[in-house]
């Protein structure tokens, strides 16, 4: 399958999800739902078996709703698309332009999801994902979602590149927790592809993620400096603070937490715990930093 584009033509580092994962993740999901369900479906038959039948038909259905149709909107909803099912098999549902879904994506994908998955089994929702270029469901057609593949290997996965030696460390007092996974992504997609992207696509697209990734740490983005070196150096400094924690996880004697960029801190790193990467304990599959420091594509401000 092709990997995923957004609607500016941007080639994004994900690629859908096939059937057999889908399905695997779909019955990872169904049994745990089913099996609450049923465990709620005991205990209320015993709770209410005093109660007259248009009660008891009542309080069946609400379960119903509740637990095998709101349990899983509100899962995918709070876990920005991973259920558990989806999180043991790599998989993510998100945006067609590749963002984080809502609750309204959510709502839609469990709505439809009554009828292509409980209803049938799970029947119409195999038949459309097979008949899909993207193997997408209806559900997704309709939420514009797509069931994307969230682990990819490393030989995959594009390197970003170092900011310009003028920024060094100064971003280190920024306070980057409120920044979710799904910006961090955007930036990392971009970054990666800047190269490939229209002149004025990808500057428009610089501006927009610099002005969400400052609106999310609480401190606007300097004004003398460009919008893409200033995604360079917010994720330099995200990733030397993962190469940290990670080398103070490893506890490794006689190795100091060295200062600087995050080369210096993933080769320190390495020489502690050689099968640590700079995304290890993360759960996530990080590229390492060019360590040339040149032909970084970023120019001083003038």
């Amino acid at each position: 399958m092709s990997e995923l584009v957004t609607g500016d033509a941007v080639v994004l580092g994900l690629r859908p999800a096939r059937l057999p994962s889908r399905a695997l993740a779909l019955a990872i999901d169904m049994a745990v739902v089913w099996t609450v369900y049923l465990s709620v479906s005991v205990g209320l038959a015993i709770a209410t078996a005093s109660l007259d039948e248009a009660a008891g038909m009542a309080i069946s259905v609400a379960s119903f709703l509740l637990v095998l149709v709101g349990a899983p909107i509100a899962v995918e909803t709070l876990t920005h698309g991973r259920s558990l099912g989806k999180t043991a098999c790599g998989l993510r549902v998100v945006r067609d332009d590749g963002g984080p879904i809502r609750f309204r994506h959510a709502l839609v994908r469990g709505a439809v999801g009554v009828v292509e998955i409980l209803m049938t089994f799970g029947v119409v929702a195999c038949i459309a994902s097979l008949v899909s270029e993207r193997g997408r469901r209806i559900g997704d057609v309709f939420a514009g979602t797509l069931v994307v593949r969230e682990r990819v290997s490393a030989g995959r996965v594009g390197v970003v590149p170092p900011p310009p030696p003028w920024l060094a460390g100064r971003f280190a007092g920024l306070d980057l927790s409120g920044v979710p996974d799904g910006l961090w992504l955007a930036v990392r997609q971009y970054l990666t592809r800047m190269g490939q992207l229209d002149p004025q696509v990808g500057s428009s697209m610089a501006e927009r993620l610099a002005g969400d990734l400052a609106a999310r740490t609480g401190a606007p983005a300097p004004r003398d400096v460009p919008p893409a070196a200033y995604l360079a150096a917010v994720m330099n400094e995200r990733q030397a603070r993962e190469a940290r924690r990670v080398l103070t996880e490893t506890g490794a004697p006689g190795v100091a937490a060295p200062e600087g960029g995050a080369n210096a801190v993933v080769d320190a790193v390495r020489v502690a715990a050689p099968d640590a990467g700079p995304g290890a304990g993360a759960g996530r599959t990080e590229a390492p930093l060019s360590s040339t420091g040149t032909g970084t594509g970023f120019a001083p401000p003038a």
